[in-house]
This record gives C-alpha cells, sequence and structure tokens, in this order.
C-alpha cells in the first residue's frame, strides 16, 4: 500500500495504522513482542505504590523482548505465589518481593 491513511476499505477490510496491512496479515504486534528495548544495562528493581495503596515490586532494565519478559515474570510469580503483570517493558509482581527477586535474577543470570 502506498503513503496514504486508509483506514477501512470494503476489498482488504479493517487496515492497521502502523503497517498499513490487513488487520489479520498486520505485522506490527510480532515486531514489538520481539523487539529489544534500549537499557543501560543495569537492572533495577524498585517498590511502589500500586492501586488502592497495595505496594508492589517493579523490575526495571531488562534488555529482553515483551515476550521473554512475559516468560520470565511467569517464572517469577509461579517462583513467589504472586500475580503480576508486564507493562512498558517492565515486569510489576504485587507485593515486596526485591530482596527474593533479587537473588532470583541473580541465579538466572540477569544480575552479576
Amino acid at each position: 500500500m502506498s503513503d496514504s491513511n486508509l483506514i477501512y476499505s470494503t476489498s482488504l477490510g479493517s487496515v492497521c495504522s502502523g503497517c498499513g496491512q490487513a488487520v489479520d496479515r498486520c505485522v506490527c504486534a510480532q515486531a514489538k513482542k520481539t523487539a529489544v528495548p534500549d537499557t543501560d544495562g543495569i537492572v533495577r528493581l524498585s517498590y511502589e505504590k500500586g492501586r488502592k495503596g497495595k505496594g508492589m515490586t517493579v523490575i526495571r532494565g531488562l534488555a529482553l523482548s515483551e515476550s521473554g519478559l512475559l516468560d520470565l515474570a511467569r517464572k517469577l510469580k509461579q517462583r513467589f505465589g504472586t500475580g503480576g503483570s508486564v507493562k512498558d517493558y517492565t515486569i510489576e509482581l504485587q507485593g515486596d518481593f526485591r530482596k527474593a527477586a533479587e537473588e532470583e535474577l541473580h541465579k538466572l543470570g540477569f544480575i552479576k
């Protein structure tokens, strides 16, 4: 497709605004899952207040793709028996797991 801003066409259906492909052939989501963010190489663990005043452990600075972060978050959540999510290339774990997360990341080779 050319440089048009076509959003919907009866011949193609819905069109992705990012790549210009039909939504069922869009490559933007796959590219986002495999993209690795630019980091300074320092993994940062912090404790922040979350929704309704509940605390969460936030892990930033991992040079992993979104799918890699999802896998690591799943492992950490299972290891600590807690909930959590991945948002904007950060892992959020419900509760204060800074020390345990640091030890686990060290075992997995993310922290030296």
